[in-house]
Formats: structure tokens, C-alpha cells, sequence
């Protein structure tokens, strides 16, 4: 597999992530989205929306959106699963899992910073206001969830590791690389690290990829 990615995107580390928990051969190109790198003609030819990750698993179209591509892998690659077999239970990881990639991580996505800050004439400081906004609202319902539901365990849900908590790495990597203070959220913090130190998902964290700044 050939997947198009960047250090920091957190859609793709996820993916990375899932790879890796799988087993699963692949090559990334790492795009330079600071240079403009996904907005040029030929990776738009790959992705019209501009964005990663795309992933190329045969002589088609490459597969673009990190839950779909997840869900994809789980599928064709059942072993190691990532989901839980049980109906409820499933539907439960990914309601957790949607709660950061889809209601959460678009908040704070560069193309939404930046429009805010263009289109508003907003100061750095108003930026990092709205940026502490947008983390603080997904951490704050997964504070609440973690800590009362009986469905969690050592990870978001149970005790194996799903989607959810790919998604939670990735959001709390961000945490690190913004500064967002974590300190209210104790419960996403034992879970996210229980998560960031399998060996499969730290060889994916967004600071170990090509492009990355030095620790």
C-alpha cells in the first residue's frame, strides 16, 4: 500500500496507526503542507478535496477520509481487529471515535485557522483562544464519557484497543504539540497514553515521522 500523508496531520496518523497495528506493508510520501504541497495540480488529481490521507490499495482510486479508510482495514484485514464484535459495544467505540474526527479535529485543522484568522483579522492570541476552544470542547465530553460509563476500560472502550482510541491519539498528541493544559482531563489522559505507548502507534506519532521538528 502507498498512503500520501503529512508529520502532523492527525488523520494520518491514525491511519499509520491502524497500518502498523496490522501489520500492514506500506510506503507514505510525506506531503509539505506548509510549502503548499496538496494543493498542487498533481495531488489534486489524487484528492480534490486537498487533503490527507490518501490511500492507495490497488490499481484504483486511492482511498481519502481516515474513518473510512479504518473502516475499510477493518474489513479486509479482520485479524487484529480494531472494532468490537459485539453490536452495541461497536457502535459505542465509534460514537467516541466521531465525538474527535468528526465533531472535534475540524475545528482546529489549518484551513479553519487560517480562514478564521484571515477572514476575521484575528490577532495570534485570539487564534490560540478559539484553537484552546476547539480542544477543550472534545475533551471536555470525553472526560464526562470515560469517567461514568461502564463501558471503558484500559482503553476507550473495554479493554482492546478500537478506532476510538486511535482518534484520542491523535487529538492528544495535538495537545502536546499546541500546549493545550490536559491537567481537567485525567481520565482521556490514562487512556491516551495506555494507547500512545503501544509500540504500533508511538512508531506513528506525528514528532517520529519524516519532517517533523527535533525533540
Amino acid at each position: 500500500m502507498k498512503m500520501y500523508g503529512n508529520w502532523r496531520s492527525a488523520a494520518s496518523f491514525r491511519v499509520r496507526a491502524a497500518l502498523n497495528l496490522k501489520g500492514i506493508a506500506y510506503d507514505e510520501v510525506f506531503l509539505d503542507l506548509d510549502a503548499g504541497d496538496h494543493r498542487k495540480p498533481e495531488f489534486l488529481a489524487i484528492n480534490p478535496q486537498g487533503a490527507v490521507p490518501a490511500l492507495f490499495v490497488d490499481d484504483g482510486p486511492p482511498l481519502t477520509q481516515s474513518l473510512a479508510i479504518l473502516d475499510y482495514l477493518e474489513e479486509t484485514h479482520p485479524e487484529s481487529p480494531l472494532l468490537p464484535a459485539d453490536p452495541r459495544k461497536r457502535a459505542r467505540a465509534r460514537s467516541l471515535a466521531q465525538l474527535i474526527a468528526c465533531d472535534t479535529h475540524p475545528l482546529y485543522t489549518p484551513r479553519v485557522r487560517k480562514q478564521l484568522m484571515t477572514a476575521y483579522g484575528l490577532s495570534k492570541e485570539q487564534g490560540l483562544e478559539f484553537l484552546q476552544f476547539a480542544f477543550a470542547s472534545g475533551l471536555d465530553t470525553l472526560e464526562k464519557r470515560l469517567s461514568t460509563e461502564a463501558g471503558t476500560g484500559r482503553f476507550m472502550q473495554g479493554d482492546a484497543v478500537s478506532h476510538a482510541d486511535l482518534c484520542l491519539a491523535s487529538l492528544w498528541a495535538g495537545t502536546g504539540i499546541f500546549g493545550v493544559d490536559t491537567a481537567p482531563y485525567p481520565t482521556v489522559k490514562r487512556v491516551a497514553e495506555e494507547c500512545l505507548a503501544l509500540d504500533a502507534v508511538a512508531r506513528a506519532h506525528p514528532l517520529r515521522q519524516p519532517g517533523a521538528p527535533a525533540r
